[in-house]
């Protein structure tokens, strides 16, 4: 499955020939958005300890020893599978460090396709309050991340994922049914209402009526 720019598509058709170099080329067109995906959902337990590029080191390598596997039978776009792929490698990093204790964030992606890690809410308040700049912003910046956290976890866990996908990872409908295994209407339907959800509680909180 060829899908992505030309360039991502010239990519892949010199990794399938085994051309040197072409498969980590590949991976480093769409290294920030994988490393956009790996900051969103590394648990904020973690912070310090592991890093993003450290992740993506392992998940490169994890990708070059799959990726035979993947080119017999493509499935998928490669930007999908190079974030699953990159998604599991995060996962195995989580149960590492944090054991029995990462248990409870697993389960509520459990009805994900792989069953990668969720966005921390932690993570995605800090991305709606980034733009808080001034003092008097920034003086209410731990009560309003107290008021956006609470939002989101107050939404259905599927919508709050079709909302990170969308919005922060910055995926079309098309791909985000695809990795949640939704129709692209019901996938669509889902973000309206969680972006109608976020912005009535943004439209709150002076200064972020405009964050989205």
């Amino acid at each position: 499955m060829a899908t992505g720019s030309s360039e991502s598509v010239l990519l892949l058709e010199r990794a399938h020939a085994g051309i040197e170099g072409a498969l980590l080329s590949l991976f480093d067109h769409y290294r920030e958005r994988l490393r956009r995906m790996v900051r969103l959902r590394l648990d904020r337990r973690l912070g310090g300890k592991v890093s993003s590029e450290a992740i993506l080191q392992v998940a490169f390598q994890e990708a070059a020893r799959q990726f035979p596997v993947y080119a017999k039978n493509p499935v998928v776009p490669v930007f999908l599978w190079l974030r699953h792929v990159t998604g599991l490698v995060l996962k195995s990093v989580h149960r590492a460090q944090l054991g029995s204790h990462f248990d409870t964030d697993d389960q509520e992606v459990s009805l994900y396709r792989g069953a990668l890690p969720p966005a921390n809410s932690v993570s995605l308040a800090a991305q709606f309050l980034g733009k808080m700049t001034d003092q008097s912003q920034a003086n209410q910046l731990a009560e309003s991340k107290l008021i956006v956290q609470e939002a989101l976890n107050s939404m259905d866990p599927l919508d709050r994922e079709v909302l990170t996908l969308r919005h922060f990872e910055h995926m079309n409908n098309e791909d985000t049914a695809l990795v949640l295994g939704l129709s692209q209407g019901a996938a669509s339907l889902r973000y309206i209402k969680a972006l109608k959800r976020i912005k009535e509680i943004l439209a709150t909180i002076p200064g972020l009526k405009e964050q989205i």
